[in-house]
This record gives structure tokens, C-alpha cells and sequence, in this order.
């Protein structure tokens, strides 16, 4: 694909990056050698025992390959902390470590979402919450949910919503298709869930999630935005999805990036994912080395900065990060 350098830098120098281009188009643009998953994690195959030896493998061969596609850069797209003493082996191939946009992760082994509140949440939260809650149940018609596995017969009312919050972001990476949605539910059915929630037949908010094992992963909340603040509907399908999960057994939500202000107020924590960068060029890597950390989005989001757990962003693998229920 061809990538934008500069993305993660156009919420702060956006005006800036816009005057340059104009005289220069292709500044910072590159076709680059995508490696992991088009929208979600990448993760390696097979057990952990064959782990270090594909990662072995792959960052020895792989700048070989992108010549011959014809790709300038190379980038191993969010691949999660875990993997960071398995990954090392690539700085050693000229690779560069920045952390990708992370998810967020929050426990919800608790018997309902009223006890998450009064355990989690400190008592101005709870109170606000409860206030939105209670706003939302006196509209007029009601909103209800419903959960499906296939969003094939509602996808032209739920793609508009989708591609409404994507216009509203700052940062605009991978747009997604209609053919996307609909073919997750035919391929994964067993591991995609659609929360719909619908005022008077009129779908207001949706949700596409996974589940996996005991957790589930939020991956697009998208909502109407002609309603969607006069219902409080973030905090309102937030509500419902965990509560939905709790009953179902799942003991983790995991959320996708961006959108962290009320992630930090429901005591979520983040879940850092990496990049792994390298030009195919050894005097143009040696430069993007240095200048890639500057270009990291995260060091001009505030709010990232007030999570307790932070500097696990950038932490070297001998910390030991361990898995998620260790550093919950």
C-alpha cells in the first residue's frame, strides 16, 4: 500500500504538513510492505515454541522481498507487547520499534455492570453515568438492542454510521468497505458479534466486536450523530456491551485505539501494540531511524500521558510485560 508517514504527525502539524505538500506531494510517502492484520493485531503463527524462529526468518529475508515488490518500506503492523522479546531480533536487521495508536483493556470479572461501576468507578463518575443512563431511558421512543452475527441485511444502515465517525477522525488510516462488514459475519460468524441499537426501527448505534477466548474486543463503535449526543449513546452501548459480555462469562473488554478520554474515566488501561519500521535503503533507514519517534502520534495525545500505566509504551522486552491478566 502507499503509506503516509506524516499521519501520525497531521493532528498537530497538519497545516504545516498540507503547505509543504503543496509544493512537494510526495513528501514522506512511501509503498510500503504491510506485515500482520489489515485491521486488528498481527500475531505470529503457530505456537511459541516456532515463534523465535519465524521471527528469525522473516527479518532476514524479508527486505529481499519487498525489493522484488517493489516496496521502499517495510512496516510490521501492531504487533502486540508480548511479542517485543521475539521481535528484538529485528532491530538487529535495521528495524525501528515505535508504538502504534495502543487498544485499552478493562477487567470486567464482576457479577453485573452495576458492580463494575461500584467497585471501578469513583463516585463522580458513577453519578454522571447514572444521570446519562437515566436521560437516554426516558427518550422517546425507546432505544433497544439486539445482537446478530451477520450485518449483510442491515449493512446500508449501518455503514453510513461507520463511515460518518470515520470523517469525524483526525486520524485517518485503513477505510474499510461495505464488503468488509458483510463478509466478517460469513467468514467468522462463530467469533463476530453486531450489537445494533435501534430507536423506533432506525439504527442509531453499532457495534462490530470478536470474541476470543474470555475476552471481547470492541473494534468499531460507530453512532448517529444527529442523536447520538442528546442519548449519550457512547457511554449508553458501552453499558450494554459490557453487560451483554459480563453474562455471556467474558471477563475482558479490549477496545480499539483513539477515542481515550472516556476510556480513562472507565479505568480502562492501555494495551501498547508496536510497529516495526525499516527502509529498504541502509543510508535512508539510518535517517528514518532518528526522525521516526518524532513522527509517533502518541507524544501529541494528552490524555494517553494520564493512564497509569503509560510508559509501558515504550518499555525494552527485558521488563517482562508478561500477558494481559499480569498487568491488569
Amino acid at each position: 500500500m502507499d503509506l503516509d508517514l506524516l499521519a501520525g504527525a497531521r493532528p498537530r502539524f497538519g497545516v504545516l504538513i498540507d503547505a509543504i505538500r503543496r509544493m512537494w506531494p510526495g513528501l514522506m510517502r512511501a509503498r510500503a510492505l504491510m506485515v500482520g492484520c489489515v485491521a486488528g493485531e498481527g500475531h505470529l503463527d503457530g505456537d511459541e515454541a516456532c515463534h523465535r524462529g519465524c521471527a528469525e526468518l522473516l527479518a532476514s529475508t524479508i527486505a529481499i522481498h519487498a525489493r522484488r515488490l517493489g516496496a521502499r518500506l517495510i512496516v510490521l503492523k501492531e504487533f502486540p507487547a508480548r511479542y517485543r522479546p521475539i521481535l528484538d531480533c529485528l532491530i538487529a536487521h535495521g528495524f525501528t520499534r515505535i508504538p502504534s495508536l495502543p487498544m485499552t483493556r478493562l477487567c470486567i470479572d464482576y457479577a453485573n455492570f452495576d458492580d463494575y461501576m461500584n467497585h471501578a468507578l469513583n463516585s463522580a463518575t458513577r453519578k454522571k453515568l447514572r444521570k446519562k443512563f437515566e436521560a437516554t431511558a426516558r427518550a422517546s421512543p425507546s432505544v433497544e438492542m439486539n445482537v446478530v452475527n451477520d450485518a449483510t441485511p442491515v449493512i446500508a444502515q449501518i455503514y453510513p454510521l461507520y463511515f460518518q465517525v470515520y470523517q469525524r477522525s483526525k486520524l485517518h488510516f485503513e477505510k474499510l468497505t461495505e464488503q468488509y462488514f458483510c463478509d466478517l459475519g460469513r467468514r467468522m460468524g462463530d467469533k463476530v458479534r453486531f450489537f445494533l441499537w435501534r430507536q423506533n426501527e432506525r439504527i442509531v448505534a453499532f457495534a462490530a466486536c470478536m470474541v476470543h477466548g474470555d475476552a471481547i474486543y470492541a473494534e468499531y463503535i460507530d453512532l448517529d450523530y444527529d442523536v447520538a449526543l442528546d442519548l449519550h449513546l457512547y457511554h449508553y452501548v458501552f453499558r450494554d456491551m459490557v453487560s451483554w459480555a459480563i453474562a455471556n462469562g467474558y471477563k475482558w473488554f479490549r477496545s480499539s485505539g483513539l477515542n481515550y478520554d472516556p476510556k480513562l474515566h472507565l479505568r480502562h488501561l492501555l494495551d501498547p501494540i508496536d510497529l516495526y519500521v525499516r527502509h529498504t535503503s541502509a543510508p535512508i533507514n539510518s535517517v528514518l531511524k532518528r526522525i521516526l519517534p518524532v513522527l509517533e502520534p502518541m507524544r501529541y495525545d494528552e490524555t494517553l500521558a494520564k493512564f497509569r500505566n503509560y510508559q509501558e509504551l515504550w518499555a525494552q522486552p527485558e521488563t517482562g510485560l508478561g500477558s494481559v491478566e499480569d498487568t491488569a
